[in-house]
């Protein structure tokens, strides 16, 4: 994280980085902590803090169901820490609205969390959506908490898609066989979001 001359008081932006297993969300945020200013706040991924906690995790509806809604209590919890201090970009590593992807119903989500969908999506300032690879484009199995298949990570990839799909600023990124020009793309839109003071 580079330091920042700023000292101007900062409209605080919520933004998500977005997008199904194996998309590059973790080597993107690794960028933005390298190359952008110290008024950027990285959050974690709930999934990631639960998981490698010990949660109990599963493929059964049984085990999905209290998994997505803890992940779901979790990330507000994370986003309220976020809007502690002098913050102009709050970068969630994926938002409450991503548990659409993972939820195996029959029930509605947001209903038994006593919420909804529009009031979570207003949350945000903007999504980024960083489309998950074919095996072709660099999809891989690495990180020991992605369990997904190649075809279990391109349906989830499309209901996260699904699920975001009415925000009002929404952008996508599409998978490259060169990750490094997907990257770039992720940077020049988080860049654009940050007030023009912080850009340099």
């Amino acid at each position: 994280m580079n330091h920042c001359t700023c000292t101007a008081t900062h409209g605080r932006q919520r933004i998500v980085l977005t997008g199904g297993p194996g998309a590059g969300k973790t080597a993107v945020l690794e960028l933005v902590r390298r190359s952008l200013c110290a008024h950027v706040k990285i959050l974690p991924e709930s999934a990631g803090i639960l998981f490698s906690g010990g949660f109990p995790r599963g493929t059964t509806p049984e085990l999905r169901r209290p998994a997505q809604r803890a992940i779901f209590c979790v990330q507000h919890e994370l986003e309220a820490i976020g809007d502690v201090g002098d913050t102009a970009l709050v970068l969630c590593d994926r938002g409450t609205v991503d548990s659409l992807g993972y939820w195996p119903g029959p029930e509605d989500f947001f209903a038994q969390l006593g919420t909804t969908l529009s009031d979570e999506l207003a949350r945000y300032t903007a999504v980024i959506h960083l489309r998950t690879p074919a095996p072709s484009d660099g999809y891989n199995r690495l990180n020991p908490l992605r369990i997904e298949t190649p075809a279990e990570a391109a349906a989830i990839d499309a209901k996260i898609a699904l699920a975001w799909q009415s925000h009002p600023r929404r952008y996508e990124v599409p998978a490259t066989h060169d990750f490094m020009a997907k990257a770039t793309r992720a940077l020049e839109i988080i860049r654009g979001e940050m007030p023009g003071c912080c850009r340099a």
